[in-house]
């Protein structure tokens, strides 16, 4: 056998391999997407003429989801959200437990991570009902503790409480990410820092970053896309009151649903999509940096 008949066997080979993972990434992620995109060109709709014999509008629901005032009040709460939440909660919650808990005892150790893991594998219909059945004003755990029954947290503090809520929940991967990355941290060093009297703030800017800033690059990555994406907020909220919690995966839903606009909606969700690519995109070029020497 020759070498061109070997190579073309081995190319045969690695395509065999590959096609049912391509076939898959195929069907549910490229499909998705190229017919988001059609659908957002037309005037798709839930019900009427429109959702049987849809008509091609070009980039109308683009410009127009550009000139709503909605869309843009929802794209700012989700910026919002999403640091609030997942760039400070998440991150600095996650790195806290982790930094506590690397020298707690075992059990001490494993409780607490028990506990975070707990409100992180919970289904999202449970954890929401019972921050509702917390945060109600009428009888609410929070408001029975605090001796105050007349305090609407949902109503008069939508966003803190979405905030508040997704950094209990989300806390878990992070402090499970962190765990592993200061695992890989030279003790040594860590003793030295503690020799030469080096404060915690210190040790961790100094020694500790230095080794873990590609974990802490890939998780803020993660939970952001996450966040971004979370439909949980509707279960709290329903993005009321008056758009006040109403973030983009709730907006969309909200037009897509409610209102029957499923190519304004579709428009939307390609926007999306752009915004987080662009976030990806962003963490890339930083993950790919060179560390300092």
């Amino acid at each position: 056998m020759s070498a061109r008949d070997t190579s073309g066997l081995g190319v045969a080979r690695a395509v065999g391999f590959v096609s049912p993972a391509l076939l898959l990434i195929g069907l549910f992620l490229v499909f998705p997407a190229l017919w988001t995109i059609y659908i957002g060109l037309t005037d798709y709709s839930l019900t009427g003429v429109s959702s049987i014999t849809p008509k091609f509008l070009g980039l109308t629901n683009f410009m127009n989801a550009l000139d709503d005032a909605l869309f843009g009040n929802a794209l700012w709460l989700t910026l919002v959200f999403v640091i609030g939440s997942a760039v400070l909660g998440q991150n600095l919650l996650g790195f806290a437990l982790a930094w506590l808990l690397r020298s707690a005892r075992p059990s001490l150790r494993r409780l607490v991570e028990g506990f975070v893991l707990l409100s992180w594998i919970l289904p999202s219909v449970v954890v929401a009902y019972l921050w509702t059945a917390v945060l109600d004003r009428d009888g609410g755990t929070l408001n029975s503790l605090l001796g105050n029954g007349n305090t609407a947290w949902l109503v008069e503090y939508p966003m803190a409480c979405l905030i508040i809520f997704n950094t209990w929940r989300g806390t878990a991967f992070s402090m499970m990410l962190y765990s592993s990355a200061l695992a890989a941290v030279p003790p040594s060093q860590l003793e030295t820092a503690r020799t030469v009297g080096a404060s915690g703030w210190q040790t961790v800017r100094d020694v500790v970053f230095p080794h873990i800033r590609g974990h802490v690059l890939t998780n803020t990555l993660l939970i952001s896309l996450w966040t971004a994406n979370d439909f949980t907020p509707f279960l709290l909220t329903a993005g009321g009151p008056n758009h006040e919690s109403e973030t983009l995966p709730v907006f969309i839903y909200q037009q897509a649903i409610a209102n029957g606009e499923l190519g304004y909606s579709a428009a939307i969700s390609f926007l999306l999509l752009i915004v987080n690519l662009v976030v990806a995109l962003l963490y890339l070029l930083l993950l790919r940096r060179r560390e300092p020497k």
